[in-house]
């Protein structure tokens, strides 16, 4: 059987390179047997706030509302709102994510934060006695995003900085966190402004790629049991021992005072 994937796509407009990298991804991959289902969250309206209109019924504590226990509560007996109910259905059921999107702010827009805020639910995707391991094990998730200016400015020496660093929030602090296997990143760099035939170029990789993507092996991210959960989550010291004489830090953000690893949140094997 084909896999199961689910695109969720932020963009206004179905003329942007976005939808286009969007409609590669549903074509190639329906294409080969997968089931593709997309969540078009500006034609949905989907809401972007975590209020206490996304529990059905009364809260428990409306006095000191605390938005992850109230949802977990909320999940736990079936009292979540309808849209994010939907959304978690979709994410249940998919083996592959891609998360389609234009670079805002060096993150992503609020809509799609605001359905990580909403669909990512404590309980439903992650623990926070357990986390970097709950929930998504076999799931794999990939960003597929535009930027607004060109790749030489995403470097070490470039004025928005490395690009490693702008993924790790996301792709470690969202992803990895409530367990996916983290592919490496689709970027596009600055569709608009560079010519039609350099955009047709970027979409012709994203169509090479596509086919394997669901069978590609992830990024790599420190492992669980590299840290001592009774001591607040720190580095085991035979963990430290072991690459104390290592020229490079773990991962971008467990970089143990170290040069952050090359390429360590957008290429494979590294």
């Amino acid at each position: 059987m084909g896999k199961k994937v689910l695109i969720v796509y932020a963009h206004q407009s179905s003329g942007s390179f976005n939808a286009a990298a969007k409609d590669v991804a549903v074509e190639v991959l329906t294409a080969q047997g997968c089931a593709v289902e997309v969540s078009d969250l500006y034609a949905m309206k989907f809401k972007a706030t975590a209020t206490a209109e996304d529990i059905t019924g009364e809260v428990k504590n409306a006095e000191n509302f605390r938005y992850a226990e109230e949802t977990k509560l909320a999940w736990e007996e079936g009292k979540l709102s309808a849209d994010i109910t939907e959304e978690q259905r979709k994410v249940t059921e998919a083996d592959l994510l891609i998360f389609q999107f234009p670079m805002y702010w060096s993150s992503v827009p609020a809509i799609m934060k605001g359905w990580f805020d909403r669909v990512l639910t404590l309980g439903f995707a992650y623990l926070q006695e357990k986390p970097y391991s709950h929930g998504f094990k076999d799931k794999k998730a990939v960003l597929s995003f535009t930027t607004g200016y060109h790749e030489s400015t995403f470097s070490a020496n470039g004025i928005n900085g490395d690009m490693n660093v702008t993924l790790w929030p996301l792709q470690n602090g969202i992803l990895h966190y409530c367990g996916f296997q983290v592919l490496a990143p689709q970027i596009f760099w600055a569709p608009a402004h560079v010519p039609t035939e350099a955009c047709n170029t970027m979409l012709e990789a994203w169509r090479k790629r596509l086919p394997g993507l669901p069978e590609e092996e992830p990024l790599a991210f420190t492992p669980l049991d590299y840290f001592d959960l009774e001591k607040g989550f720190q580095l085991k010291p035979e963990v430290h021992e072991k690459h104390a004489t290592k020229e490079f830090g773990l991962t971008v953000g467990t970089h143990l005072g170290k040069p952050l690893p090359p390429n360590n949140q957008m290429k494979l094997g590294v």
